[in-house]
């Protein structure tokens, strides 16, 4: 403790943190990360920590709340590189609008790091696909996404804004697996110039034209013709004779 300066000690207690019944809260103040004075000074009594509105990209330090139960990190800037601690006691985790968009990596790091989480909530993140985040999705995404999640993490009580049912959960556990939403896989640079602009505009119907009027087929002749005894007619129509 006696490495931390007085300034950021000063700075952290200027009105922007507050301290009541073992909840720790230091909102709006654009910080990058979370400040060394907070786990420092106070981790080892803290169980409800709320960081949102910020702009935390790095978790560097939340090792220090030991004995945390709820984190709140509502509108920051973690995204899919966010490296969690393993923190058991853990049963609470707000991460709405942030930057997470791969779920599947998010959810095993979840899994991992918080063996007992009840409540979990990713509004706003590319990762939950409702019309928050994505115009383009709509109520099925959404559904396929609370199975996936639900299959992973299958001690949740409550997901995003929705309490999760017992019928829900059953679900989850016998489809939940095959429910990821994949994105399509975006060409390479080096694929796009491969195409010429001929190639671009191909087309798999015959170039040759023909005038009004002429309504013979667009293939080529046929050799062979059928013409032994037991023939019941010609079986091949050649183009000429239409």
């Amino acid at each position: 403790m006696e490495n931390l300066k007085f300034s950021e000690i000063s700075d952290v207690h200027q009105g922007a943190l507050q301290i009541c019944n073992k909840t720790l809260t230091y909102t709006g103040r654009n910080v990058t990360h979370i400040p060394e004075v907070l786990w420092k000074l106070h981790g080892s009594k803290i169980e409800h920590l709320d960081l949102s509105y910020n702009k935390v990209n790095n978790i560097y330090g939340l090792e220090g709340f030991k004995n945390l139960k709820e984190l709140i990190l509502d509108n920051n800037e973690i995204n899919d590189t966010v490296v969690f601690p393993f923190m058991p006691e853990l049963t609470t985790l707000s991460l709405n609008n942030n930057k997470i968009n791969e779920l599947a990596l998010f959810i095993q790091k979840v899994k991992l790091s918080f063996p007992n989480l009840k409540f979990l909530s990713l509004h706003g993140n590319k990762a939950c696909p409702n019309q928050l985040s994505d115009p383009d999705k709509d109520e099925n995404d959404y559904q396929r996404y609370r199975y996936f999640v639900l299959h992973h993490l299958k001690k949740l009580k409550f997901l995003d804004s929705a309490s999760v049912s017992a019928n829900e959960m059953k679900e989850a556990a016998v489809k939940g697996q095959f429910m990821q939403i994949r994105k399509p896989k975006e060409p390479t640079r080096y694929e796009l110039e491969r195409f010429s602009e001929e190639d671009w505009n191909f087309t798999p119907l015959p170039t040759t034209t023909r005038s009004v009027g002429d309504h013979r087929g667009a293939y080529t002749t046929y050799r062979f013709r059928h013409t032994n005894k037991e023939s019941e007619g010609n079986r091949f129509i050649l183009n000429n004779d239409l």
